[in-house]
């Protein structure tokens, strides 16, 4: 450590690959010289190992051209951050505070009528770029840790009945009709579905393997095939590739078809995700055990719920025998259905019309009299 006092001033001079650095200490306390000489030269080797420098006035704008550089954004994040930078992208990562995000949440709710969900949804995107920021060592802490979230009041899922489906499926066109089969008879989500590829099917013993997944709880599980489900996947069976295809192109969203599909076929909203929902419901009523749904939906076990899931192991018979119940279940509702409608009138009103009714003297009305 090279120490020059110049004046009444502590200078440290150090050399690095045949550079001469120069930096004053500003002090003349030659023990306090000597830690800021430390810290100086600790500076200098980190420049010279290319390590990242903290960087407390880099924007957010900034910070998140880097995040999405190193591919760490996924698509749900690149979402949240279009709504995020035109709010956020000049402010200095330092400035982002808890005042500035309650500021967003009320341009969010000015914008229009939306749910505090979504918004935690946004800065949840955006606390994650904070503490990225910090594993990369570009800020010294995240400015949100004990960021508050506003509560989220739970939603209806809407279930679609047996009647509805069938609706859909004549009106949806072939490509979009074979994946809603797969998400009533599976509960796959819908990134799972369209990343199925034809050597994770196993015809033989009519086994889906889900390999590409959300959620590690959902990743290499394995989902017995309907009868239904079977029949479609054999019909277009191909050898290798994607299993849902469009012309031959892998299917990548199927957002524009399902809601043109919902709309021809008059149909209220449902969302794909609310496919899952409702197989899920469907196999309740069916009878199938909590433990037994969980497992070929591939749900997450929370630590909420109860602590013998860890010690349960539901094994294949036990999934093939919850697809039978959900297979007869399924049966015995469309033969009800198909009873309801043959049991339907197909004529108009027995009763005459108002205008051909008649009061008598006491007001009651008084059916009127037609020759013989």
């Amino acid at each position: 450590m090279s120490l020059v006092k110049r004046g009444n001033v502590w200078w440290d001079y150090a050399w690095m690959d045949g550079i001469r650095h120069a930096k004053s200490t500003g002090t003349s306390n030659r023990r306090k010289a000597e830690i800021i000489a430390r810290q100086f030269h600790d500076e200098l080797n980190d420049i010279r190992q290319r390590v990242p420098q903290s960087n407390p006035d880099m924007t957010v704008g900034a910070l998140a051209a880097r995040f999405i550089a190193n591919g760490m954004a996924k698509p749900h994040a690149l979402d949240r951050l279009n709504h995020l930078l035109p709010f956020f992208a000049d402010l200095r990562v330092c400035d982002v505070t808890t005042g500035r995000v309650r500021e967003y949440r009320q341009e969010r709710h000015r914008e229009k009528t939306i749910k505090e969900a979504t918004v935690n949804r946004d800065l949840s995107v955006l606390r994650r770029l904070l503490y990225w920021a910090v594993e990369e060592g570009l800020i010294a802490a995240t400015p949100l840790a004990r960021l508050h979230m506003e509560r989220e009041r739970r939603t209806k899922r809407p279930v679609m009945s047996l009647r509805e489906e069938r609706l859909l499926l004549a009106k949806a066109p072939e490509h979009l009709r074979r994946i809603i089969r797969c998400a009533l008879d599976t509960g796959m989500r819908r990134g799972e579905i369209l990343g199925q590829q034809w050597g994770d099917i196993d015809f033989d013993n009519r086994i889906l393997h889900v390999t590409h997944s959300k959620t590690p709880e959902g990743e290499a599980r394995d989902v017995p095939l309907t009868n239904s489900l079977c029949e479609t996947l054999l019909a277009m069976r191909r050898s290798h590739g994607p299993v849902f295809t469009y012309h031959g192109d892998a299917i990548k969203i199927v957002k524009t078809t399902w809601a043109s599909s919902l709309r021809r076929a008059g149909l209220r909203h449902f969302r794909f995700h609310d496919l899952r929902h409702t197989a899920n419901t469907r196999m309740m009523l069916a009878g199938v055990l909590q433990e037994v749904r969980r497992e070929i939906l591939g749900h997450t076990s929370r630590r909420s719920r109860d602590m013998n899931d860890r010690y349960i192991q539901i094994e294949l018979p036990e999934k093939r025998d919850a697809i039978r119940k959900l297979e007869a279940w399924l049966d015995a509702q469309a033969h009800l259905l198909l009873q309801a409608e043959a049991a339907a009138p197909s004529c108009g009103p027995t009763t005459p019309p108002p205008a051909d009714r008649k009061e008598n003297s006491n007001g009651k009305t008084q059916q009127p009299t037609h020759p013989a």
